[in-house]
């Protein structure tokens, strides 16, 4: 702990990981702060149900359960969050996604909810495709999209099921494509989509970036401690605060990086409150926290009339953009839906209806499309989420959410057009509007003005010269994909200006 350090990255994710990894790799002293436990690189498991926070903490999951309110409902329950090395990346499954030009910035016939991000689509293109090479993705380019393709890896060969859902799309005139995904492939690699790997076969915040930055040995890692406080005498950051094995440590470097995720570094930043920003450290404009947002699920079954295993290889982004509106891409989850899991989605979209007394009748229905149709492969539509100031965040950790009109009309715009573009073969599993507590973003989002953003557009706080943001509380809007992609996009950005301002 004692350094001297010239950065410290609070949170291992795919932001921190991926900026503290090339600032050692640029020969820069680097430490780490993780809040989660170290654990061996042999664990394995998933998104665990454990209750237990003793327990959770053990498995790499963040052991507090998240409070939330959505439209005025109260709610407790865990979150799909890591906390460990490679933060909740190491539970992943390894989606990384390019967003298209208008989710970025004005295009004909497709106006930007903000007016754009204040980096366009040509001045992230070159970190896009830097952190695809760096994240080892692999796929097929999207035949929709006009831009020079991202430097991807050949796919392996497809599956008979994954044949049988593109040949099946492609006959109702949509354009999948080969997902890209973030995996090494490494001999007997079992694609650890959805938990923790015991190889280094998936590419994510810890198999990608702090174990080569370890590796460069000018890179530290310090776990089990939870950072309390960022101290600040005013224009800049004089150290950190932590808890570190029931001891209280203050450590310092020339530069910090807050990067423990959009929904507890706004809280890290309300709770440094000092003389010099008495509403929160950074928080000048009084945004620290708000314009959260997410994306919606809409999840359904679709039978490709083969069976199989599970799949992630299809995506496509024929419903991206519809008639005027934002809504989003469409991929396989990774997720083989057999007898039981199609009783449960019926029984839910029953309850939901307030018709339990039904769920003894939806065996009888799903019993059939098991038999007839084999097991079926789960899909999800991603839709983009837009913000809202009163969506947010509150210092205490809690999350107050409204799920707005617009969004609501956006759905159901969404749900109409998968119906109408997807085979008869295939079953609406969403009744109510699911939030993708998995996809936090937007808390701190980056501008030119001061009174309107927390960041500038290098990623460094307004008013801070030392203090640097490389998670996804960044982005000013959510996009229509997954999010780790421009993650990682983002935190080499952020890299590439602290070593202007460290080295030149």
């Amino acid at each position: 702990m004692t350094g001297p350090w010239d950065v410290i990255v609070i949170g291992t994710g795919i932001g921190g990981g991926t900026v503290g990894r090339q600032l050692a790799e640029a020969g820069l002293r680097v430490l780490f702060v993780e809040k989660g436990q170290a654990d061996a690189r042999s664990a394995r498991n998933g998104l665990s149900d454990s209750f237990v926070p003793e327990a959770r903490a053990i498995r790499g999951l963040w052991p507090e359960p998240l409070q939330v309110t959505v439209d005025g409902t109260e709610q407790r329950f865990y979150a799909p969050r890591g906390a460990g090395v490679g933060g909740s990346s190491v539970f992943y499954a390894a989606t990384l996604e390019r967003p298209e030009r208008h989710d970025l910035e004005e295009v004909p016939d497709r106006a930007h909810p903000t007016g754009g991000w204040p980096v366009g689509f040509d001045g992230f293109a070159p970190y896009f495709a830097r952190a695809a090479q760096m994240y080892r993705v692999y796929g097929t380019p999207d035949p929709l999209s006009p831009e020079v393709p991202l430097p991807l890896r050949d796919p392996p060969a497809p599956s008979a099921v994954e044949t049988a859902l593109m040949d099946g799309l492609r006959a109702r005139g949509l354009h999948p494509y080969h997902a890209h995904t973030a995996v090494e492939r490494l001999d007997g690699c079992a694609m650890c989509l959805g938990h923790k790997c015991p190889r280094a076969c998936k590419m994510d915040g810890r198999s990608a970036g702090v174990e080569p930055a370890l590796a460069t040995g000018r890179a530290a890692l310090i776990t089990g401690a939870e950072v309390t406080r960022i101290l600040s005498d005013g224009p800049e950051v004089t150290g950190v605060e932590l808890r570190h094995q029931g001891a209280v440590h203050h450590l310092q470097a020339k530069h910090y990086v807050l990067a423990a995720g959009a929904l507890a570094s706004p809280v890290l930043l309300l709770q440094s409150a000092c003389t010099a920003w008495p509403k929160g450290l950074a928080n000048g404009s009084g945004l620290v926290g708000r314009n959260l947002m997410f994306h919606l699920n809409e999840m359904f079954a679709l039978w490709p009339g083969v069976d199989g295993p599970a799949t992630k290889a299809v995506s496509l982004r024929d419903l991206y953009h519809r008639d005027g509106q934002r809504l989003g891409t469409v991929q396989a989850m990774g997720i083989r839906a057999s007898y039981g899991e199609i009783v449960f989605y019926l029984n839910r979209m029953l309850s939901a209806r307030g018709l339990d007394r039904l769920h003894p009748f939806s065996r009888l229905p799903a019993a059939i499309a098991a038999r007839m149709l084999g097991s079926a492969q789960l899909f999800v539509g991603l839709m983009e989420d837009l913000p809202y100031a009163d969506n947010r965040v509150q210092q205490d950790g809690s999350v107050v959410y409204h799920i707005s009109d617009e969004l609501r009309q956006r759905r159901r715009a969404f749900r109409r057009a998968i119906r109408r573009s997807f085979p008869r073969k295939r079953m609406m599993l969403g009744v109510q509007p699911e939030l993708n507590w998995g996809h936090p973003c937007g808390t701190l989002r980056f501008g030119t003005d001061p009174a309107q953003s927390v960041l500038i557009p290098q990623g460094r706080a307004h008013g801070l010269r030392n203090l640097w943001v490389s998670d996804a509380s960044f982005m000013p809007t959510s996009m229509g994909v997954n999010p780790s992609l421009t993650i990682a996009a983002q935190a080499l950005r952020v890299a590439d200006a602290m070593e202007q301002n460290l080295c030149g």
